[in-house]
């Protein structure tokens, strides 16, 4: 008796977008703003606070390398964002 299964299929659309996790770092207070223009970026996929020298952490998802670069310039020339770093995902190991 099969009580259960789970089937993992790759979704070959996800494996051709460009994704990145950026950390971002804010100036003074201005978090709470940045914050709500940041959720306004449809290629922001998941947003996140955090400790250390870092404010936010961004995870990004684009269709191509264009895209990727302008979203980073978008981010980059908001007010209140004084720095940041971006690494690109290669692939992934484990999900």
């Amino acid at each position: 008796m099969i009580v259960g299964f789970t089937v993992r299929v790759r979704d070959y659309a996800e494996a051709s977008t460009v994704r990145a996790t950026s950390f971002i770092e804010v100036e003074g207070r201005s978090t709470d703003r940045v914050i709500v223009q940041l959720r306004g970026f449809p290629e922001i996929q998941a947003l996140h606070t955090t400790n250390g020298g870092w404010d936010l952490v961004a995870e990004i998802a684009c269709p191509d390398l264009p895209a990727f670069d302008d979203v980073l310039r978008r981010i980059r020339s908001l007010d209140g964002v004084v720095n940041s770093e971006t690494s690109l995902l290669l692939s992934s190991v484990l999900r």
